[in-house]
Parts: structure tokens; sequence; C-alpha cells
């Protein structure tokens, strides 16, 4: 077997589980859409309402984006499913091209490569070859999705390819930020920073009046601009081929001129000695933590103040009886008030947040594979202080965001005139601590016994559990199955009150877990990558 063929067969075989776990989500997403569509308006009249009350609300574009042709069953899965994976598959992209590229070099793997008779260009080239491979998957398992959904071969695949053009972009992406950057986090850091950018201007352009043009400002926007089953602009592929092969370009040649191990960036250890939050294990995570706890928070912030703007546009909707019952099976509010849409929405911050919490999880899981902790422990530090601190450092930026999310809604909210108790909102934030706590519990307990598929574990039930959450009261599945899912259990604040037995049994699950873990912890070994 070539050196390239088995480099790649290497690449891909790493990246297998978060391939298959994105293979599963797109296929379940893109089946369920259709098949969901028809149970909940199987009439005319169903669709129409529809269309005119919900399909038109601002509120709604800023998941989902732009709906050219909500009647049908072809137009509506294009525009939910659409704009919904193509982020998602933005966020693959990133994940690839960094996992293959920068982190090989974090961990010295590609220095040990680049001995022997392997130029940079085949590794290169090889890692490029497995990330394609695994578009590849992505792609037909959203088609496959979608014929078994009973929409048309030829335009599932056309959606399907319309989500996953913009995975090659986002790939260049994390390829030059994987140059730019000196360490597998601060690469992440930056493309992450572009996918938000890239998503706060499709946010704007299919909200904002007049602001249509920015579309084509992101290549979020470029695949709503391919318009799926709604008279297809199929030479919009160019955009995404061309700019994927300049950002590809650029990293390979960045790459080829600088020495392994380094960035075009100053690395930290080189800056100037700061000895500021280095007074303690837990103070030294808050000084590592910083700048990702910025970035969530900016994030939030931001995007928390946007939905207590366009909270108004859903007062005079006249949303019809056919889809109040639908958005009452996901939970049992009233969306027709800026109040009840609020508190609708608002499980999506439980969303983010939980991620968040998990996130946190990974950066100590992250200290460990780099030998950080090792180093560390070697200190008069005990293992539970340590861990125990991270729990809480976690615990205390979880509580921080979630307030942040209430109080920018309710300036959101109050900047249009909408007269929303601060309290309440406020409340609404901190509805977001118990589901997301349960999930860090959960993910310190998956760190705590097996390291390496912690972050996997995590990061897949949180998903699996919120995917269940909007997909199974629509499919009629049983109460008691629907029930499964923690965010079942969250009291949609301020459209409904608090549920205080619901809360404290998953803090209390959450502190279990967080004890658990620590009692494994100081009992198992330290591994590696």
């Amino acid at each position: 077997m070539s050196a390239p063929s088995a480099l790649a067969r290497r690449a891909f075989r790493d990246a297998r589980t978060r391939t298959i776990a994105f293979g599963y989500l797109f296929a379940a997403y893109a089946y369920i859409q259709p098949v969901g569509y028809r149970h909940a308006y199987p009439t005319l009249s169903d669709r129409l309402a529809f269309a005119h009350s919900f399909a038109s609300n601002d509120a709604l574009r800023l998941f989902y984006g732009y709906p050219y042709s909500p009647l049908t069953v072809s137009g509506y899965s294009a525009w939910r499913v659409g704009g919904t994976l193509a982020i998602l598959a933005a966020v693959f992209g990133l994940l690839a091209a960094v996992r293959a590229l920068r982190s090989e070099e974090d961990t010295g793997r590609m220095e040990l490569i680049l001995a022997g008779a392997v130029g940079r260009r085949t590794m290169y080239l090889s890692a490029m070859s497995a990330i394609t491979a695994g578009t590849l998957i992505l792609w037909l398992a959203e088609s496959v999705g979608f014929i078994a959904g009973g929409l048309s071969a030829g335009g599932s695949a056309y959606l399907a390819l319309a989500s996953v053009s913009v995975v090659p972009v986002y790939v260049g992406v994390g390829a030059l930020a994987s140059q730019l950057a000196p360490t597998r986090r601060i690469a992440l850091e930056l493309g992450s920073a572009v996918v938000g950018l890239s998503l706060l201007l499709r946010v704007i352009a299919d909200t904002s009046s007049g602001a249509g043009w920015l579309r084509w400002a992101t290549p979020l926007g470029w695949t709503e601009e391919l318009r799926p089953f709604t008279g297809a602009h199929p030479v919009v592929l160019l955009l995404p081929a061309v700019a994927s092969v300049l950002l590809l370009v650029l990293a390979a040649r960045i790459a080829a001129g600088r020495d392994i191990g380094t960035g075009v960036l100053p690395a930290r250890d080189s800056a100037p000695p700061r000895l500021r939050l280095l007074s303690s294990p837990t103070a030294q995570a808050l000084r590592t933590e910083r700048g990702s706890l910025i970035a969530w928070t900016s994030s939030v912030a931001a995007f928390a103040f946007i939905l207590g703007m366009v909270s108004t546009s859903v007062s005079s909707a006249g949303i019809s009886k056919s889809v109040q019952r639908e958005i009452a099976k996901l939970g049992s509010v009233s969306i027709e008030t800026p109040a009840g849409y609020l508190a609708f929405v608002f499980i999506f911050f439980i969303l983010a947040v939980s991620l968040f919490a998990c996130a946190q999880i990974a950066a100590a899981r992250h200290e460990e594979a780099d030998e950080q902790l090792e180093t560390l422990l070697s200190q008069p530090v005990s293992r539970h202080g340590w861990l125990g601190g991270r729990l809480l450092l976690a615990t205390f930026a979880t509580g921080a965001l979630s307030l942040t999310a209430g109080l920018l809604t309710w300036a959101g909210a109050a900047s249009q005139g909408v007269s929303i108790s601060l309290p309440r909102m406020l409340e609404a934030g901190a509805n977001c601590l118990p589901v997301s706590l349960l999930f860090g519990g959960v993910a310190a307990l998956a760190y705590a016994i097996v390291p390496r598929a912690s972050a996997g574990i995590a990061y897949g039930l949180v998903t699996v559990t919120f995917l269940w959450q909007l997909t199974g009261s629509v499919l009629g599945a049983p109460k008691w199955l629907v029930n499964l899912t923690p965010f079942a259990h969250v009291g949609l604040v301020p459209a409904q009150h608090f549920r205080a037995e619901a809360a404290v049994i998953m803090l209390g699950i959450a502190v279990s877990s967080a004890l658990a873990a620590t009692w494994i912890f100081q009992r198992r070994d330290l591994t590696g990558p």
C-alpha cells in the first residue's frame, strides 16, 4: 500500500466516530422533516395557515433561514433542513480540518511521520482525501434520509449537496486556522469565530428588510441561494468551490514555509511572563479558559439580543390553531405573544449552555491528554482538588452564561418596546442551569470512567436528547418515551412556572455524578491522547 493511501486510511479511521455520529444525525434529521410535515399539516388549508403565519415570521427565519416554498413537503424540507444542517456541516468541516492538521502537530505524530519518506504535501493531501471521504458519507446519509422520507431521489441528492457544500469551505477555514494558530485550541477558537460571523450575517440577511444581499457574503447564505426544490440555482456551487480552493491552497503554502509545532501567530509561551491567575489550579484553569468564556458569552449575548428584538414579530402573526397544536406538543406554550415565543426559543439556549458545560469537561480532558495535568499533579495538588476546581469553575461559568442569555434577551425585547419582566427573564436564564449541569455532571462521570470517549459521549447525549425533544412528539411517540429526555421536564419560563421538583432531581443527579466522577478519577491512571 502506498504511503498517501495508508495515511488517508489512517486519518479516515481516526475520524470515524465523528463521521458516523454526524452521518446518523444528518440521516435522521433529513428523514424526520418531510415525515413530520405530512403528519402535522395533512391538508392544503393547514399548510396555507402555516405559510401565512408561521413560515413568514422573522423569529423563525432566525433559526432556519428564508422559506421559499413552505406549502410543499419538499419546499418545507429544504427550508427546515438546509438552514440547520448547513450549520452542522460547517462545524463538521472545521473540526475535521483542525483534527487532521493542528492536532496531529500538537501530539507530535506529524513530526514522526515527516521524519520518514513522507513530505508535507503528501501529508496534507492525505488529510484532505480523508475529509473528502467523510463529506461524501454525510451527503449520502442525508440523501438516503430524504429519499426514505418520500422525497424524489434527484431533488434529495441536490438538497443534500446544498447542505454539505459548505463543508469544504470550512475545511479551508480550519486548515488556514491550523497554520495561523500555534495550538489546536486557538485554531478552534479562530475557526469558531468565523462560523459564528457567518451565521450572524445569515441571520441579519434573513430577518432584516433590505439586507438580503448579505446572503452572498456568507457560505451559509450560499446554501439558501442554491434553492433546492424551489427553482435550483446550481451555478451558485461555484462560490463554495472557488472559496474552498483559495483557502486550502493558501493554507498549504503557509504550511510549506513554517516549522512544525509553530504557527504564524506567536505562541503564548514566548510572550512576557504574566503571573496573574496562577494562585491555584482553579485560577489557572480560569486563565486558560478565559478566551473561550469570552467567546461563548459574546456569542450568546448577541444571539439573545437579536432574539429579543425579533420577538415582536410574533405578536400579530395570527398563528393558526393547527400550528399552535404542533408547537404545544414541543413545549406546551403558545407562541402568539412575545413572552410565549421567548419561552419556547429558550430551549435553544438550554441546548447551548448544555454544550458549553460539556465543553468545560472536554477542556479538562485536553489538559490531561496534552500531559499538562501530569506535570501539575507532580506538585502538591490533589486530584480531587483539581477536578473539583474544574467542576466549580464550570458551574459558575454556566450560571454566568445562563443569566447573560436572560438579561440580553430582555434588553433586546425592551429595545423594541416589548413589556416583559426583567426578573422573569433572569429566571428564564437560570432555568437553563438544571439541564446543563445535569449534562455537565454526566460528562464528568464519562471523563472519569472512559476519558478518551468522554467528549463523544457528552456531546452525543446532548444532541440526541435535544433532537428527540424536537421530533418525538411531532412523530406521535408515546408520552413516556418523549419524557425520557431532560428537556421535556423544563418549565418554559416566562410563559410557564419554573418546575422546581424536576430541577431538584436534575441537580441531584448532577451532584451525584460529579461526586462519583471525583471518586473514580482519584483511582484511575492518567491517559494520553
